[in-house]
C-alpha cells in the first residue's frame, strides 16, 4: 500500500502544481472561446489530457481562447454540471466535455446548447437515447473502446488457457466508456473460452480498485487475470495482487498507457493497456468544434486511435 499512496499522492502533486482549472479572462473579440470540461484531474490521464490541450492552444493561440477545468473525483457529477453551468455564464462559444456520466450531464449540456454553446463530446461518449430524447445534439470525437478493449483481451487471452477464471473490473457502472470496455473485455474472453467469474466496479479509481481486487482475489483462489478498465484500477489490482502473495500468478491489464503504469508493464505486473492517446484527445474535440464554428458545417462524431501497447 505504500507504494499505491505514493502513487496517489504524486498524481495530486502534479493537479496543484501545474492543472488547477483556470479562471475567467476578457474574451478577446473575433477569437472563440473554448472550454474543456474534463473528469478527474487527480487522474494521470486527464493530467495528460489537459497538458495536450495546453500545447495545442500554445502552438494555436492566435485562433481560439481556452479554458481548461475539471473535477476533482470521477463521481463528482454536481460539479460537474456545475463546471458546464460557469462556463456558459463566461459566455464560450463551445463546451467540449469528458463527461463522467453518460446520461446526468445531458440536461445541463441542453440548456447550454439552448443558449447557443456548440457541445463536443469527447472520451466518454454521451448516451444516445437520452441525447435524442432531450433534442440535443452532441458529436462524439474519440476511440472505439469497444475495440480497443477487444484487443487488449486478445493479447491477455494468448497468456491463459480455455477455462481460465478471469475477473473484469469496470469503471463508474453508467458511463458508457465503461459499459463499452467491459463489453470488450467480455467478447475477448469469451472468444477465447475463459470464464468471468467477477465483474465489479472500481469506479476508475486506484484505492477503490485495489480494494475490490483484493476481495475479488480471497473470493477467488483459482483466479488467473484481472482486465482492468482503466491503468488507475490496474495499478490498485497490483497492489492487490502484490499483497496477496500473487505477483506472476495474477495476469494484469489495463486501459489508458498513463506514465505510471509503464513500470508494470516492463517488468510484466501488467501486460498490455490500450492507449486512445489522451494527449491528442482534447485537441482532436477543440478542432472539431472550431471547424463546425467557422464553416458552419453540421457536427458529425469523428473516431480517433487506440492502440495496444506492451512490454
Amino acid at each position: 500500500m505504500t507504494r499505491l499512496l505514493s502513487i496517489a499522492l504524486a498524481a495530486a502533486t502534479f493537479f496543484a502544481s501545474g492543472c488547477k482549472p483556470q479562471a475567467a479572462s476578457t474574451p478577446t473579440p473575433g477569437k472563440p472561446r473554448i472550454a474543456l470540461v474534463m473528469k478527474s484531474l487527480a487522474n494521470e490521464f486527464f493530467q495528460t489530457m489537459a497538458e495536450g490541450a495546453k500545447k495545442h492552444h500554445a502552438a494555436n493561440a492566435g485562433e481560439f481562447e481556452l479554458i481548461i477545468n475539471g473535477i476533482k473525483n470521477e463521481t463528482d457529477l454536481a460539479e460537474q454540471v456545475g463546471l458546464v453551468e460557469q462556463m456558459v455564464a463566461q459566455g464560450v462559444q463551445a463546451i467540449v466535455i469528458a463527461p463522467a456520466d453518460s446520461k446526468a450531464l445531458i440536461p445541463a449540456l441542453k440548456r447550454a446548447q439552448t443558449g447557443g454553446v456548440l457541445v463536443i463530446n469527447i472520451d466518454n461518449k454521451l448516451d444516445a437515447s437520452t441525447l435524442k430524447q432531450a433534442g440535443l445534439t452532441a458529436p462524439f470525437v474519440g476511440p472505439d473502446n469497444r475495440a480497443g478493449a477487444k484487443a487488449v483481451g486478445e493479447v491477455l487471452a494468448k497468456k491463459l488457457k480455455t477455462g481460465d477464471e478471469v475477473a473484469i473490473l469496470e469503471g463508474v457502472t453508467t458511463a458508457f466508456n465503461s459499459q463499452q470496455r467491459r463489453a470488450g473485455f467480455e467478447d475477448a474472453m469469451n472468444a477465447a473460452g475463459m470464464k468471468v467469474v467477477s465483474v465489479q466496479s472500481g469506479q476508475w479509481e486506484m484505492e477503490k480498485a485495489n480494494t475490490v481486487a483484493a476481495g475479488i482475489l480471497a473470493a477467488n483462489p483459482n483466479l488467473k487475470a484481472l482486465l482492468c478498465a482503466n491503468d488507475n484500477m490496474a495499478l490498485g489490482a497490483s497492489a492487490a495482487v502484490q499483497a496477496a502473495g500473487k505477483t506472476g500468478q495474477i495476469q494484469i491489464v489495463g486501459f489508458d498507457n498513463i506514465a505510471a503504469l509503464k513500470p508494470l508493464l516492463a517488468d510484466g505486473r501488467v501486460i498490455a493497456t490500450a492507449d486512445q492517446h489522451g494527449d491528442r484527445l482534447a485537441a482532436f474535440g477543440i478542432e472539431a468544434a472550431l471547424k463546425i464554428l467557422k464553416d458552419k458545417t453540421p457536427p458529425a462524431d469523428q473516431q480517433t486511435p487506440v492502440d495496444v501497447v506492451t512490454k
